[in-house]
């Protein structure tokens, strides 16, 4: 595996090493061991699968407290743009963003620690999207923010197709941080 640095501190892209002949291909999506020697200590809990059409975008989600959650996300059918936010309150790069595509073709995780918000733009119908939690969810510990809030140029926000839920979601700045 390798570590993409995205220029955020804690945030990694993480490229798996592809195994590929005329059968197909296998990669290790997670390996402990791999994971600690690159100095990445994480004990995952929980593994969360969603699947959504083209257009759907969800988040920017976090946990906040004691419930925060870090996420090792990738698809594995289909692309979206996968969206983070640093809201960590003392972070040198607090309020900055950070999108890459995330897709089964080019099999690209990220990692996502404690303190980010984080999202996702379905690219494609059908597209499956999974990810690890070093925590548990607690409804009562979830935060957001909405998303034509923190200003990235190439997606046009208008056109998404929002949950209830995430369009009345607080501006960057009024979300909730403790």
């Amino acid at each position: 595996m390798e570590l993409i640095d995205t220029g955020i501190q804690d945030l990694w892209v993480i490229k798996p090493r592809i195994f590929e002949d005329d059968r197909g291909y296998f990669f290790e999506s997670f390996n402990e061991m791999t994971f600690k020697n690159m100095g990445l200590n994480y004990t995952w809990v929980q593994d969360n699968e969603a699947m959504s059409q083209r257009g759907v975008f969800r988040g920017l989600h976090y946990q906040v407290g004691e419930y925060a959650q870090a996420k090792l996300v990738r698809v594995s059918q289909g692309s979206v743009i996968d969206i983070v936010v640093d809201i960590r309150p003392n972070s040198a790069t607090y309020g900055q963003h950070y999108h890459v595509e995330l897709s089964a073709s080019n099999k690209l995780q990220l990692l996502v620690p404690r303190g980010f918000a984080h999202g996702y733009l379905v690219k494609e119908d059908e597209t499956i999207f999974n990810y690890k939690c070093d925590n548990f969810y607690s409804p009562t510990h979830e935060g957001g923010i909405h998303i034509q809030t923190i200003g990235i140029d190439d997606i046009e926000t208008s056109k998404l197709k929002l949950s209830i839920k995430d369009s009345q979601l607080p501006n960057f700045g009024k979300h909730r941080i403790s």
